[in-house]
Formats: C-alpha cells, structure tokens, sequence
C-alpha cells in the first residue's frame, strides 16, 4: 500500500470517483490487470489518493445540480485497507452531507460496516448497491475469488440489504467457460436475484474477457487448475477479447426469461440509466 495526492477525484460525465487503485482480491480473471491500463505498480500495491474526502467535498460543494455518485468501477472501494482508513465510508460522510446520491460495486461484505449512511443517503436521496456474483459453489468461489467473500455471503448481503429498503443491482460477470458457466449455477444465481428483488442484473452476455495483461495472468491459473483446459481455451478462443460460452445461447435464454418474467432491468444501458438518474426532488424527511 502507498499514498498519493491527487488533482482530481470525480472523473467522466458518470461522477465516478475510485479512492484506490489496485486491488487484492486476487480474481484469477481480472481485467484490470490488462496492459492498457498503465498500471506502474503492482495490483497488489493499493493505491490510496489520501485527499480523496477534500477533493470530493470540494468539488460536490461547486457542483451546480445534485447528482448521483459512483465508484468502485476501476477498484473495489472496500479493500482491505478500508477497515483502518475509512476513505469511502468519509466519502459516504460527504455524499450525505451535500445531499448527493450514491452507487458502489463491490464484492465485499465490508459495505454493510457503513448500512448506516447508506439507508440515510437512500432516505434523503438515493443509494443502489451493486454486487458481483459469479459462483454459488463457495468451494470454487475461493478459488477464483481467493481473498475476498464467497457469492453466497454476497447473497446475504443482498438480503441484509433489501431488509433495509436499499436497492440493489447485480453484475452477473465474467461467466469462465467451462469453470462457472453451468446451467445450475446461473439459475442459482439468477434465484438469489429474484428473491432479493433486486432492481436490475448487469450481463454482457455468458462470457468474459480476456486480453494482453490478465490472459497470461488467467492462463497462468489454468496451468495450476487445470492444463487441459487451458489448451482448450487457446483453441477454442485464440487470442479474442471477448469470448463466450459455449452453452450461452441457452443462458441468455435462461437469463432473459428470467428477468422478463420478475420484471427484473436486463439490459446493461438500462441499468446504467437507472443508476445514473438522480431524484429530481429531495425525498421528504419525516418529523417522526
């Protein structure tokens, strides 16, 4: 872990902010770890921009409309390092105070340390939680997710969080061909969505992506998981960036109905509206 100052912390017409860069989930097929990203440190070398809350406030204090507020597009913002630096929960803090909206995607069950703020953002405002669920094997969702909680304690994060009235979104990405693209376990996934009433699902079809950076990185972890499969991988896909199951014809069947019948938003530029659009009016605070 190192710290820096930064000019700038809200970034792109989304008002996405990352107080991290890097990350130690260890995901056998993260994209950040791609080359184009100009990483200069090792992904394990978290990042910290120190004056992130300053920063934050700063610019939100000169902001002329409210405005929802994202992050964890580039790095989880419940890293480890959260439980003793507080960077997100005091943006949290931030967010609250100028009366601005909130979206996170994590895979951590260290949110729920802040379901205090959040319901307090959702009360005034709006909050939406995005989660990222991709095995509801736990025996395999350590080991293609070794240092962060399984899916199924994920799930209950889900449930912890409906119980308190904030909506919640679910990335259903990356789908590994042959490791965790079963019919059983996207239905798995696809009940726990249903059951949580969770406002949209984000798939960009029953795949992943893979390019120069994270496929040697995936490729090594074949090599230890299972060889076979990765001479498979290189000649069913070459070198493509986006690859797909081969059963996903039948997932995205499974997928579409699924969302179609629970009135769940299925489409990726629709869930992006829905998290991007901000109430137009502040909630009314209750006396009582």
């Amino acid at each position: 872990m190192h710290f820096v100052k930064v000019k700038n912390i809200i970034t792109g017409a989304n008002n996405g902010i990352n107080v991290y860069r890097g990350c130690v989930h260890g995901c056998v097929y993260c994209d950040t770890r791609s080359k184009c990203y100009g990483f200069n440190h090792a992904l394990e070398d978290i990042e910290v921009k120190e004056n992130a809350v300053e920063l934050l406030d700063d610019a939100l204090k000169r902001k002329k409309q409210k405005c929802m507020i994202g992050t964890g597009s580039m790095a989880d913002p419940y890293q480890p390092c959260e439980n003793e630096l507080f960077i997100t929960r005091k943006c949290l803090e931030v967010i609250l105070e100028r009366n601005c909206g909130a979206t996170m995607i994590t895979k951590s069950d260290l949110v729920l340390r802040d379901l205090d703020l959040l319901k307090e953002i959702n009360r005034r405002t709006k909050c939406a939680v995005q989660i990222t669920l991709t095995c509801t094997d736990d025996k395999l969702s350590k080991i293609i997710e070794p240092n962060v909680c399984t899916t199924n304690v994920r799930i209950k994060v889900l449930e912890i969080l409906k119980q308190n009235n904030i909506p919640t979104v679910v990335w259903l990405c990356p789908v590994l061909p042959f490791i965790t693209d079963s019919e059983q376990n996207i239905k798995n996934i696809l009940e726990a969505c249903v059951a949580n009433d969770v406002k949209g699902i984000i798939c960009f079809g029953m795949g992943m992506t893979l390019r120069d950076g994270n496929r040697e990185y995936f490729y090594s972890f074949l090599d230890k998981f299972n060889p076979d499969l990765k001479q498979k991988y290189i000649n069913l896909y070459g070198n493509r960036y986006n690859i797909q199951s081969p059963n996903s014809a039948n997932l995205m069947r499974l997928y579409n109905d699924t969302c179609s019948k629970y009135n769940i938003i299925s489409e990726p530029e629709d869930v992006f509206a829905y998290l991007k659009d901000f109430p137009q009016k502040q909630k009314q605070l209750s006396l009582f």
